[in-house]
């Protein structure tokens, strides 16, 4: 199985690498700069950028910028219709993962998760330490740690499941981690079933977001449409905000029709990393970015 261990410690640097662009964005450091700023040479920076994403960090900080993300949305305008006629055989959803829901219904939601156990790990990632709970019908909670405050991060899990037994499981948790983010070397091809809680409003646009293929990025505006709701794009927006299955509900390839990457709930400097470690590994697999 994959140890994740050294991409989470990548990761810390990446990061931090990317909120020196965000707070110098208008003089544009140079990778010299960027290097200095996280106590790295720029040899050995660009050696953790090619271990983490697969390519440099010259590559790798295109896929982030402004000029990159307006021209992505503005190739996305027919995107979510032609993923749903292609489905996953499409050339462009083979190296997707498949999600299938469950939704709570009216019953589940008085219960408040009475009686349910719900298994958790605190669990490296490529994209920092992550904490996933999962159920007997499937991923219930899905967050990344922030600030490295674990208390934080639990805090939305216990909240929403109130009536819930919770269990520390590593070894139910550490093969599903795996299988997320590694799923090409797995060669699986079971879905991840997930059980998630929410209006009918809330799931509709959840399950939109899974139509967006992996490397690409489309507006809330884009979602709001693709549901019947052109005008609803605001509440589109609030439902994507606490969105409870980072990553697997791919809320981060929804950005702001002017093509700024923010507004994540896990935040974003982590928006950004996925956006870009996302169309790397499209660079990577052979597919037209």
């Amino acid at each position: 199985m994959y140890n994740y261990s050294q991409q989470t410690d990548d990761y810390k640097r990446i990061e931090k690498a990317i909120h020196f662009i965000e707070d110098n964005f208008k003089s544009q450091p140079t990778l010299d700069e960027i290097a200095d700023y996280v106590h790295l040479s720029k040899y050995h920076f660009n050696r953790i950028f090619k271990r983490w994403a697969g390519i440099g960090p010259v590559q790798f900080l295109q896929f982030i910028t402004l000029d990159y993300t307006k021209q992505k949305l503005a190739t996305s305008q027919n995107l979510l219709d032609a993923s749903l006629d292609a489905g996953l055989s499409g050339s462009s959803r083979l190296h997707d993962l498949f999600v299938t829901f469950d939704a709570m219904t009216p019953g589940d939601f008085k219960k408040q998760g009475d009686g349910l156990k719900i298994e958790y790990r605190f669990s490296g990632s490529p994209f920092g330490e992550c904490l996933i709970a999962t159920t007997e019908r499937g991923i219930c909670h899905f967050g990344f740690v922030q600030k490295n405050n674990r208390s934080d991060a639990l805090n939305p899990l216990f909240e929403t499941w109130p009536g819930a037994v919770f269990c520390e499981k590593p070894q139910l948790i550490d093969p599903l981690v795996n299988r997320i983010f590694n799923l090409d070397q797995t060669n699986e091809s079971r879905p991840f079933n997930i059980l998630i809680k929410g209006t009918n409003f809330q799931i509709n646009v959840w399950k939109a977001l899974l139509q967006i293929p992996s490397g690409n990025l489309v507006s809330y505006q884009d979602i709001a449409a693709y549901i019947g709701r052109p005008n609803a794009f605001r509440a589109v927006a609030s439902a994507i905000a606490i969105n409870p299955i980072a990553y697997l509900i791919p809320c981060h390839r929804v950005i702001t029709k002017s093509g700024k990457i923010h507004q994540y709930r896990w935040g974003s400097s982590r928006k950004k990393a996925i956006v870009g470690w996302e169309a790397a590994k499209k660079v990577s697999n052979g597919v037209p970015n």
